[in-house]
């Protein structure tokens, strides 16, 4: 099971990828929109999070809030982990 912080950054290091910017760019705080994640970014995003962390996000009551930052999705990502 990985820390929140490792979730974080996992997060952080895709999302980069996936909008073509740096690690350091990625604040965990931003917006997921602002950062420039639209509906097929969150569609890549959820493969990403499915295949790294198990997490099947349709299945899991995932919320709008949720994926507000990637805080908010890091912690949601946490409590996934730990009720498996």
């Amino acid at each position: 099971m990985k820390t929140l912080s490792e979730i974080a950054d996992m997060l952080r290091d895709e999302i980069a990828d996936l909008v073509g910017a740096s690690f350091a760019e990625i604040g965990a705080d931003m917006p997921l929109h602002e950062l420039g994640v639209d509906s097929l970014g969150l569609v890549e995003l959820f493969v990403f999070i499915e295949k790294q962390f198990g997490i099947v996000l349709m299945e899991s009551g995932i919320t709008q809030e949720d994926l507000r930052t990637v805080a908010t999705l890091s912690a949601r990502i946490a409590r996934e982990q730990k009720a498996r």
